[in-house]
Parts: C-alpha cells; structure tokens; sequence
C-alpha cells in the first residue's frame, strides 16, 4: 500500500538523520532525570503519605507528572521533527515529481503523517517504559498509566498534525518550526484564557479549545469519550487542511 510505502520512507529518513538521533537521546536524559527527581520526592513525602487516608500511591505521584513534563517538552521538540516533512521537499524542488505520482494528497499526507507519528510513539514506548520499572519494587496503577499513556499519544499525535500542516504553507522548514510552535503555545494561552473567563462565569468555549485541558484529564485517569473524540477531530481537521492545501499546489 502507498501509504505504509510513503510512511516507511519517512521513517527511515528521519532515524539516518543525526537530528533524529539527538532528539531521542536528549529526550531520554531529560526524562530519565525528571523520573528520579520525582522518585526522589516521592520518597522524601512517603511517611507523611503513610499518614493520610487515601493517600496518592506512586503512580499518581511520579507517572503523571512524568508525563505532564513530557507533553511540555515535546512543544519544544516536535516543531523541529515536522518541519521538513513538506517545506523540504518545496525547498529541494521535489514537490512537483511528488505531486505528478500516482497517489493522491490523502495518501502522501497519511503517509508523511503516519512516518512521523510512528517515529513519536517510539518515543512513547521508551518514555514509558520508565514507570515500568518501579514493578521491582512496588506496584503500579495500571489504568493510570494506560490514560495517561493514552494522553500522552493523542497529545503528540495532534502536535504532528499541526506541525506537518505548517510545513505546508512555506519552503523555509525554520519558518514552519517556529510557526508550529506557535499554534501549539497558543493552545496553551488559550487554556489560560479559559480559566479566566470561566472565573467571571462566561462561556468556556476557549476553555474547550484548550489542547491542554482534555490532556490533563486523561493524565488524572478520566479517560472521557469526549476528550478522545476532541482529539480525533483535532488531528483530522489539520490533516484535511494539509490534503487541501497540497491540492491547490497541484492544480493548475
């Protein structure tokens, strides 16, 4: 299928790229370090935890923050992974042999989409393997750690969707890197302009938009269909804005 056929290829340009290669290392020392800063903390607090009636266990302790501080890093590092997808291939001059194959948008699209998201979500595993490893010595949340990985996914999944839009709309991948980042951060203000308005008892419509609030309720293990259907919607509209805005490059 040409789709998996575009997807593999983007995949496997990503990992002969050093830029790939840095990313997850540096990714990995980062969380690696906030992981034992919040066992460490965790540690500090457990006889004071051991006193309350329904305390937080680790998992509420150390995997949600985690991955809170994953999803904050990834605004950052994600940009820098979607920039080229399309506005390298404007830049080289290869977008017009790709628009004169015989696939269609949808299909480069999908595919340019799922290389990348495939490339996050091995990103994904490896983040979340870490909490993993506290089963050697206690016992975890399971339905925690699967909302909060659940999240986690969608969250990165609708960072790829606006940054490979973005990268349609210049040659320059600086240019879509910086554009991306952004969108995503306005999502952020956006939620704070949503807790404002909703303090005054005005709509919450800005709330709602807000990519950080449906997040944060699957990282509490509120795995709400609304949230994921938000999410749905979310990546499907940027990547129908992606499919058309390469259809006006093809035509005429």
């Amino acid at each position: 299928m040409m789709v998996l056929h575009i997807a593999a290829r983007e995949l496997r340009s990503l990992f002969l790229s050093p830029l790939a290669w840095v990313i997850l290392a540096v990714m990995l020392f980062i969380h690696a370090y906030l992981f034992l800063s919040q066992i460490e903390q965790y540690l500090a607090i457990q006889p004071q935890l051991a006193l309350l009636e329904g305390a937080p266990g680790i998992t509420e302790m150390v995997v949600g923050p985690l991955f809170g501080s994953a999803a904050m890093v990834l605004l950052l590092v994600v940009p820098l992974l979607t920039m080229r997808l399309i506005s390298e291939e404007r830049r080289s001059r290869t977008l017009s042999l790709l628009l004169s194959a015989p696939v269609s948008m949808l299909e480069i699209v999908v595919g340019k989409y799922l290389g990348i998201v495939a490339f996050l979500f091995i990103l994904l595993v490896l983040l979340g393997a870490m909490p993993l490893s506290l089963l050697a010595g206690g016992s975890l949340d399971f339905g925690l750690l699967a909302a909060g990985l659940l999240g986690l996914g969608l969250m990165l999944a609708a960072f790829a969707a606006v940054g490979l839009f973005m990268s349609t709309l210049t040659t320059y991948p600086a240019v879509a890197a910086v554009s991306t980042f952004g969108v995503l951060l306005l999502l952020w203000i956006i939620d704070w302009a949503g807790n404002t308005i909703s303090d005054d008892g005005s709509s919450g419509v800005l709330a709602y938009l807000s990519m950080m609030r449906h997040f944060e309720a699957l990282l509490r293990g509120v795995v709400n269909t609304t949230d994921v259907v938000w999410f749905l919607l979310f990546i499907t509209t940027f990547l129908v804005l992606s499919v058309l805005r390469l259809e006006a490059d093809r035509l005429p």
